[in-house]
């Protein structure tokens, strides 16, 4: 009977040690190093953009780093566009309503821009 005891025990002792050994954990995995986010900001065109002038974007100015890139979201009921005053620099083209345009500036300077088709709506991209 001692002898079923004793077999009973060693039973219940390598269940146990087969359970903690499936339970641990592997501590061999090495870090993870992040994916660098992509560096972007957002300018937002209002509702009733066309008669807010200086506040039809915003923000304004919107300052961001070389490299950064700009997306335009028209939230307003008809089509705008982002068009640097200076030719050539960058332009959204038609942004339709509730669609959104990107640029992405990699130089430094001071680039005020305009709706072409609403020329009272003007801002500036600041890029440090």
């Amino acid at each position: 009977m001692e002898a079923q005891m004793n077999l009973a025990r060693v039973g219940i002792g390598l269940c146990a040690i087969a359970l903690m050994a499936g339970c641990g954990g592997s501590s061999s995995s090495s870090p993870t190093t992040p994916s660098p986010t992509p560096q972007g900001t957002s300018v937002t065109i209002p509702m009733g953009a066309r008669t807010l002038g200086s506040s039809a974007y915003s923000p304004n100015p919107v300052t961001v780093t070389a490299g950064t890139t700009v997306t335009w979201v028209n939230n307003d009921t008809i089509a705008h566009t982002s068009t640097s005053d200076s030719p050539g620099v960058f332009d959204t083209g038609t942004i339709a309503a509730g669609a959104s345009s990107s640029f992405t500036f990699q130089n430094k300077g001071s680039f005020p821009y305009h709706c072409t088709f609403h020329a009272g709506m003007v801002a500036t991209v600041v890029v440090q």
